[in-house]
């Protein structure tokens, strides 16, 4: 993984010049990791890094504007508060806030990430169609840099992102600067400036008196980390929302002790302008902006972290998702350096996940049985009672050696229990003394209730995933029949959402010794019934075979099943009775794509062969026979649509791929068959989360 920055800074340059062309405020190009199913922030302009805290990468199949693009390869535009909260909520309860966005992929030779670009929320609702031309170029533009720097290097993100600074106006600052000091020196009201990451970086003396600091101190810091009373959460929402929207945003704060003070923020592409002055508004009831309640967040940003964690565990399906989104998405909110998770079982705690600990920590700490007063995870979740231990003192008097063996000083360990029922351990870590305030103790035990509830529905998901692979295992055939003359692959792969249970079948049966049939199909849904509906084809198929009906009547045969069982699932179906020792081949199709095929000495293509009416469609279906010669030597490729199909995929060039995979296989190698197969199954990675199921089964008659 490539760590410098420096990096991908050629793409700095149209990067920015693709915004500009546009008329964005801000920008983010993600690119994909390591690991194909996830995007990494590589480059931002315009927002704060902190804004985009929760997405610093991000799994595609998680639902938001950019894996939307990204995975469904379309352009996604977003041109309305109302319309993000309706289509994207997460997103919209981390940011609030009015503006518009766009989202397109960045593919060239290769599917390499996503732009996003962004307006202030004066845009109109409607991206025109000059300006969605504009944005492809801008992104075709940089697919093309990234296809180049590929043939030197494989373009990966940075660990960090690359934040772009706005480049400053240009101005003959001797002329000027003394001239705008003075007119800005006779307004009567203090005047401050922003960077777009919220820093001062103008103070008039006015404002310096009424913030209560000279200008040396508050220059390059946060407005609410260097002067206490601003330590609240409207001041950092109004600046938040004024860098968002990039609309006039204005908010009253109260001085210690009852002196209001109205802040009017002015924001454009190049910062923020602040104007302070005090209010003859009666702030009533007077309160410390400082100080908020016991329950809150200290922070806007820390608030809208919450919300987005609290929406991510709502949407991970397993204990694996549950587990990332402690140790990738609440780790940083908490602003711990390592996490590390358990969950319980067979009275023992099992580590799920974990985060900045090396493997032979997480190893130790693995297995720690339930009934051990050494053990800080087992103590928190058998007596239901968090335990926050804030230095390395504290750490050895409860639990000898724990800090040693860790290096941590500090820790935070919260039990995850379900009706009183513990169901795991969630231990945040520090690498220096903390101590841990009322506040924080609140936030971390209220996170700790929203992960409890997660992983035990999780954990629930999870034993009925293992229910219905077994079911969906049984239903399939267990291994191939060997033949001397005949080659045999298979392969199937359940789609990723769902119950990861499906209607895709195959089967081989061994007739005599020198006729094979080949089988493959696929059952609407992926539900439990189509699975049931796909064991049912199955057995009915072989039944027919058996009992030397030929394959146009074994389709017929089963689609008249099918029909008279009323199951209101359909099901396409190929069928191949090979006959080894003539060469031959008979097919016949019931609405399944045609299968590739491979002779010796030709390339790879397309069987054209006429199809006949889905299983199931009609009482008196009838599907021609296709026989075709099958010398020795030859490849037949049978396969599903998951394989080929996906949205923004075109089917025929698809194919086209699948045949010069098979034309590169060398069937003199042991094992070609399923090096093959996993090529295939690598082409077919452009729909990640898999959508639908695929099966795959190769046949290659031995010379």
């Amino acid at each position: 993984m490539i760590e410098d920055t420096e990096a991908v800074a050629y793409l700095d340059a149209p990067f920015q010049e693709c915004m500009r062309q546009v008329g964005a405020i801000a920008g983010a190009l993600y690119l994909r990791d390591t690991d194909p199913g996830m995007l990494r922030l590589t480059l931002l302009a315009g927002l704060p890094l902190d804004l985009l805290s929760p997405w610093l990468s991000a799994s595609i199949s998680t639902p938001l504007p950019g894996t939307d693009a990204y995975r469904d390869q379309r352009f996604v535009w977003v041109g309305t508060h109302e319309g993000m909260a309706r289509t994207y909520p997460r997103v919209a309860a981390v940011l609030p806030y009015p503006f518009a966005l766009a989202a397109l992929p960045v593919t060239g030779t290769h599917r390499w990430g996503v732009l996003m670009l962004m307006w202030p929320a004066t845009h109109p609702p409607v991206a025109n169609s000059r300006e969605r031309r504009n944005i492809a170029a801008g992104a075709h533009s940089l697919a093309r840099l990234i296809d180049t720097q590929a043939r030197r290097r494989l373009p990966l993100p940075p660990r960090r992102p690359r934040v772009l600074s706005t480049p400053t106006r240009s101005a003959d600052l001797a002329q000027r600067g003394l001239a705008a000091n003075d007119a800005i020196e006779r307004l009567p009201v203090g005047v401050c400036g922003l960077d777009l990451q919220g820093r001062f970086t103008f103070v008039t003396p006015k404002a310096s008196a009424l913030l209560g600091g000279t200008e040396s101190d508050l220059l390059g810091t946060l407005p609410w980390h260097a002067i206490p009373w601003l330590d609240d959460p409207v001041c950092e929402d109004g600046y938040r929302a004024a860098v968002v929207s990039r609309e006039p945003v204005s908010f009253t704060v109260v001085r210690p002790p009852h002196e209001s003070l109205l802040f009017r923020l002015y924001p454009d592409g190049s910062g923020i302008t602040v104007l302070v002055n005090k209010t003859a508004t009666d702030p009533g009831t007077p309160r410390n902006a400082g100080e908020s309640s016991p329950t809150t967040p200290k922070s806007a940003g820390h608030l809208y972290q919450v919300v987005h964690v609290a929406a991510a565990l709502t949407e991970a399906a397993t204990v694996r998702d549950v587990a990332g989104v402690v140790v990738e998405q609440i780790m940083p909110v908490v602003d711990a350096q390592a996490a590390i998770m358990f969950t319980v079982r067979d009275s023992r705690l099992h580590v799920i996940g974990h985060q900045g600990y090396p493997p032979d920590i997480a190893d130790l700490l693995d297995g720690a049985p339930l009934d051990t007063a050494f053990s800080a995870a087992a103590q928190a979740a058998t007596t239901g009672r968090a335990l926050f231990l804030s230095s390395a003192d504290e750490i050895n008097q409860r639990f000898p050696r724990l800090s040693e063996i860790t290096g941590k000083q500090a820790w935070a360990l919260l039990p995850l229990a379900v009706y009183h029922h513990p169901v795991g351990c969630c231990a945040f870590a520090y690498d220096k003394e903390r101590r841990f305030g009322a506040n924080e103790r609140a936030v971390l035990t209220s996170l700790a209730g929203l992960i409890a509830q997660a992983l035990d529905r999780a954990r629930l998901y999870d034993e009925q995933h293992l229910l219905a692979r077994g079911l969906q295992e049984a239903l399939l055939p267990q291994t191939l029949p060997e033949d001397p003359r005949l080659e045999a692959a298979a392969r199937y792969l359940p789609a990723t959402r769902g119950m990861d249970i499906g209607g895709d079948f195959y089967d081989l049966v061994r007739i005599n010794d020198t006729t094979v049939v080949a089988v493959i199909g696929d059952v609407e849904g992926h539900n439990v019934a189509a699975a049931a509906t796909m064991g049912t084809i199955r057995t009915a198929i072989r039944a027919y075979i058996s009992a030397g009906t030929p394959p146009d009547q074994v389709l017929a045969r089963t689609s008249r099943l099918l029909y008279d069982l009323q199951t209101e699932l359909l099901a396409s179906c190929l069928f191949a009775r090979i006959d080894l020792a003539h060469n031959r081949v008979q097919l016949a199709n019931a609405g399944h794509l045609p299968p590739l095929l491979r002779l010796p000495g030709q390339p790879c293509s397309a069987v054209e062969i006429a199809p006949g009416p889905l299983l199931g469609a009609t009482p008196d279906p009838e599907y021609p026979l296709t026989e075709l010669a099958l010398p020795a030597g030859s490849l037949l490729g049978m396969y599903t649509d998951g394989l080929v199909e996906a949205p923004g995929i075109d089917l025929d060039q698809q194919l086209a791929k699948c045949a010069g995979i098979l034309n590169r296989g060398d069937m003199s190698e042991a094992g070609q068959l399923d090096t093959l197969i996993d090529a295939l199954l690598a082409e077919s990675s452009h729909d990640f989360p898999r959508r639908d199921d695929i099966a795959v089964l190769l046949l290659h008659t031995r010379p």
